[in-house]
């Protein structure tokens, strides 16, 4: 048949078909026209006078559930943006005029099929990607070992310990009995001494005129231009190019401050709530530490006094070689043997010696300090929902992210009213919203939007993640004792909450 006799074909239908009637066939001279009207449209199946109406009503209806199946909405424009998936769909079901024998989850698993050709091109491209990223990462840790050495030499001979990062476990404590420090160059408790920052500044520290590199002469690591060039000509052949390292919104860790202070105690607790969806509260966890960084050999010999917040439900442990008797009389965290001193040396914001743990578990839904309210509602061809939040007087939240997952959108989702910011993240059909503090002045706040028709289990589960300076245990160091006299040394505090496993269920 050629294409101007199926054009003149489908002119003539609108024709015969009229209006205020409701027909399942027309006939002319010398075809038939099964139709099956579909909103505003009319799913049409044009054959000769000969066929079996039967078997024509029934290809009929399994045009009509691929149509469903792979169109969005039954309307014009979703059925233009379709238009390919329901071509090749209909050609499994029709081939050479007559109907195959096919149901509508053979036909999606035919147009689903992937080429074994396609993987294996799709594979060589990424071990070719990933064999990229080995290179610039070796030539990364070439950079760096050829500096530390450098600056060795500069200094005469700083440490010889190797480059890279070391770390002991907790457990494994030793104590020598010959020297200062723990055993033979251990670490104690989480210790992890990171000998890059002896020779790269770390962010947020101002470079010495001493190590600075002269103008012109930098070196920025980082891709380069021939890597550039390849990752650039994979995006043009359609690849889709990840880098290591993408920062979420809202949460972009700011890097830690420089140690200035001789000793910094660092109180860190971490939040695990799960809260139900119809309201009240699943589970909620709270795990502590308090850890310990000293920048110079000389400040080893010292005692922490510190203070908690009396909260009952809270279970203290101290570290195996801690002294348990002195902390649990006087509230004092020292070494059972007070002529070692504990280990030294510069480190970031998740260094140092590990102290003490503690952990709490509560069924009180008060010690929530952040609930979210999700409705989602339909309405003709449209999900409405709306998010509300509600905070305690507990804690100043900061940076906080409420991330609420989508269906799978075609576009961003509408969004009407936000108390905050917000992004879509296409990706992974995530809606992110985004509040940057939340203090007395907007303890509640509210956020709607439209999508298309959805079930409302497609919104859950919504995860929370934020930060505060406050804690549960409320612990504080009030003194700092030294062991051999003498003036102590200055000390500072550092104390944050952050969110582990926070979801709405």
């Amino acid at each position: 048949m050629t294409r101007i006799r199926i054009e003149g074909l489908l002119a003539a239908f609108p024709k015969l078909v009229g209006s205020g009637k409701q027909h399942t066939y027309v006939e002319t001279e010398n075809v038939r026209y099964v139709l099956s009207p579909i909103e505003a449209l009319y799913l049409l199946l044009v054959t000769n006078k000969q066929s079996n109406i039967l078997e024509d009503l029934e290809t009929l209806r399994l045009l009509s559930k691929l149509v469903n199946e792979y169109s969005y909405s039954p309307d014009e424009e979703s059925i233009g943006k379709s238009a390919f998936e329901l071509i090749f769909a209909f050609d499994e079901v029709i081939c050479l005029g007559h109907k195959e024998n096919v149901t509508v989850a053979q036909v999606k698993q035919y147009c689903e099929m992937e080429s074994h050709e396609e993987k294996l091109h799709k594979l060589v491209l990424q071990s070719k990607i990933n064999e990229t990223k080995d290179v610039m990462k070796r030539k990364a840790s070439e950079i760096d070992k050829s500096k530390i050495d450098k600056n060795r030499g500069d200094k005469g001979g700083f440490m010889s310990m190797g480059s890279g990062r070391i770390e002991t476990g907790f457990s494994e404590l030793s104590i020598s009995s010959s020297g200062s420090g723990f055993g033979s160059g251990s670490g104690f408790g989480a210790l992890t001494t990171d000998l890059d920052a002896f020779s790269t500044n770390p962010k947020g520290r101002q470079p010495s005129a001493a190590t600075a590199p002269p103008k012109g002469f930098g070196m920025q690591l980082g891709k380069s231009q021939k890597t550039n060039q390849f990752l650039e000509s994979l995006k043009a052949e359609g690849e889709l190019i990840v880098d290591d390292v993408q920062p979420k919104a809202g949460l972009s860790r700011v890097a830690a401050a420089p140690l200035t202070d001789p000793v910094t105690l660092t109180v860190e607790e971490k939040l695990n709530v799960t809260l139900k969806r119809d309201g009240g509260m699943s589970s909620l966890a709270v795990e502590g530490t308090l850890s310990l960084q000293i920048l110079n050999q000389e400040d080893g010999l010292i005692q922490v006094q510190i203070e908690t917040g009396g909260n009952p439900g809270i279970l203290f442990k101290t570290h195996p070689n801690m002294n348990k008797e002195l902390f649990s009389n006087e509230n004092i965290l020292g070494l059972k043997d007070p002529n070692r001193p504990f280990p030294t040396g510069p480190g970031g914001d998740e260094a140092g010696v590990g102290l003490l743990k503690w952990r709490m578990q509560s069924a009180d839904e008060s010690m929530v300090p952040l609930t979210i309210n999700c409705w989602p509602s339909v309405s003709g061809n449209e999900t409405h929902v709306s998010i509300e939040y509600e905070a305690s007087t507990m804690f100043d939240l900061r940076n906080v992210v409420i991330s609420v997952p989508l269906p799978a959108l075609r576009e961003a989702p509408n969004v009407r009213q936000i108390d905050g910011e917000w992004r879509y993240d296409s990706r992974n059909s995530v809606l992110e919203w985004s509040i940057l503090l939340i203090d007395d002045t907007n303890r509640s706040g509210s956020l709607e939007f439209v999508v298309p028709p959805a079930d409302s289990s497609a919104f859950f589960p919504i995860s929370v993640e934020f930060s505060a300076t406050s804690t549960y245990s409320d612990l504080k160091v009030v003194n700092i004792i030294p062991l051999r006299g003498g003036a102590a040394p200055k000390f500072s505090q550092r104390t944050k909450l952050i969110t582990g496993d926070y979801k709405v269920v």
